[in-house]
């Protein structure tokens, strides 16, 4: 992906051969404004562009776009003065790739800042329907939204007075970016009732892992997304959890991130191998826990519908090699694999290339992943109960 010098994390080399190659597991259909998606973090920009321009050629799958019917649908549309961004995208709406997206050089870069934990919005997660509709999926706690009223389930019909149903989430997290202190006009449909808010862009951040104690010598570790450094931030954690004591690794709503960092953070609980396997193009790749990691302290994942992406990916690994219980309800099941594609315009092609697979071989793409013990609005009590039946706890 040659040309991208300002897009400082995606589809790069990652940290040890390993770990396989160039790959992202983009969530793409849900999306923090500014936010973050499944990637691999920087480590030889220059050598992993040269590998992104030359992917392994093997059968495109059911439902994926063809790259080279995107980059020439740009070209064309370039030669001829038109948007090669928007002809990209009406070859990927018709291919039926329902995670590929189109970015200008502006949308991807902003898209990437995110992965620092840094970002530019008004603090909402949204979420496309099958008919189109853009809905609220989340609110960040104390953001602009939030401090507006704005709430999970919200219906978004119009940015400024442009319909978004229809659109890309990506266009829809365009149209909310903007200079920090500038306003958007939101209108929003809730309970069947229309209304409008005007929110005032900020300049946010997300603290990625956040650790608290409970009763029992108990380590609560959240995680929000796997942005850069959030996988260390885990190992730290665990490294200074109470000898004897247990770890509750909370994964709800975790909507993805870097997948090393997320390779990262399952190396926390596993001594090495398997973490999951991936394929590109038909050609299958592994990804595998570092060695040295804590194997003997009991371990909960606590997770729900709002688990996705390369959260899942730690999950399935955790469940898969016998290191954690899985407690909460179903995760979202999103478990395919993206590489970008740099277009003659300068815009960036995200296409879905193939799908990974937990160490037990199972695919989460569209399935997700079922938790050992159900539970609904307690599932934090739940985890803890677990936890003591594995011997620490109150």
């Amino acid at each position: 992906m040659l040309g991208l010098p300002s897009v400082p994390a995606f589809c790069l080399r990652p940290r040890d051969p390993r770990r396989g190659a160039v790959l992202t597991l983009t969530f793409v259909a849900v999306v923090a404004v500014g936010a973050f998606t499944g990637c691999w973090d920087r480590e030889d920009g220059a050598a992993a562009a040269a590998r992104s321009d030359a992917p392994p050629r093997g059968p495109r799958a059911e439902g994926t776009a063809d790259r080279e019917a995107v980059a020439r649908a740009a070209a064309e549309a370039v030669a001829e003065g038109k948007s090669g961004k928007k002809a990209a995208q009406e070859v990927v709406s018709r291919s039926g790739d329902r995670w590929g997206t189109v970015y200008d050089r502006g949308e991807y870069a902003a898209f990437a800042e995110g992965l620092d934990g840094h970002w530019t919005g008004v603090g909402v997660w949204a979420v496309r329907a099958q008919d189109g509709m853009i809905t609220v999926d989340g609110v960040q706690p104390g953001g602009p939204a939030a401090r507006r009223g704005l709430r999970a389930g919200d219906r978004l019909l119009s940015v400024d007075g442009h319909a978004v149903t229809g659109l890309a989430v990506a266009d829809v997290v365009a149209l909310l970016r903007g200079t920090a202190g500038t306003p958007v006009v939101l209108n929003l449909s809730r309970d069947g009732a229309d209304l409008t808010e005007t929110v005032l862009r900020e300049r946010l951040s997300a603290e990625p892992v956040t650790v608290r104690q409970l009763a029992g010598d108990v380590t609560v570790i959240k995680v929000t997304s796997f942005t850069r450094g959030s996988g260390e931030r885990v190992r730290a954690a665990v490294r200074a959890a109470p000898a004897g004591g247990g770890v509750l690794l909370d994964l709800r709503g975790n909507r993805g991130g870097l997948v090393a960092e997320a390779v990262t953070a399952a190396s926390a609980f596993l001594d090495g191998g398997l973490v999951a396997t991936y394929d590109v193009r038909g050609e299958q790749r592994v990804l595998n826990a570092d060695p040295g990691g804590d194997t003997t302290r009991p371990l909960v994942a606590l997770v729900d519908g709002g688990t996705m992406s390369a959260a899942e990916l730690v999950t399935g690994a955790l469940q898969d090699r016998g290191r954690a219980v899985a407690v909460g309800s179903r995760t979202f099941g999103k478990g395919s694999v993206q590489m970008p594609t740099e277009l003659p315009d300068g815009s960036v092609a995200e296409l879905t290339v193939g799908t990974y697979r937990t160490p037990a071989g199972r695919s989460l793409d569209g399935g997700g992943i079922t938790p050992d013990v159900p539970a609904g609005e307690r599932a934090e009590e739940r985890a803890v109960t677990v936890l003591g039946g594995l011997g620490v706890g109150p």
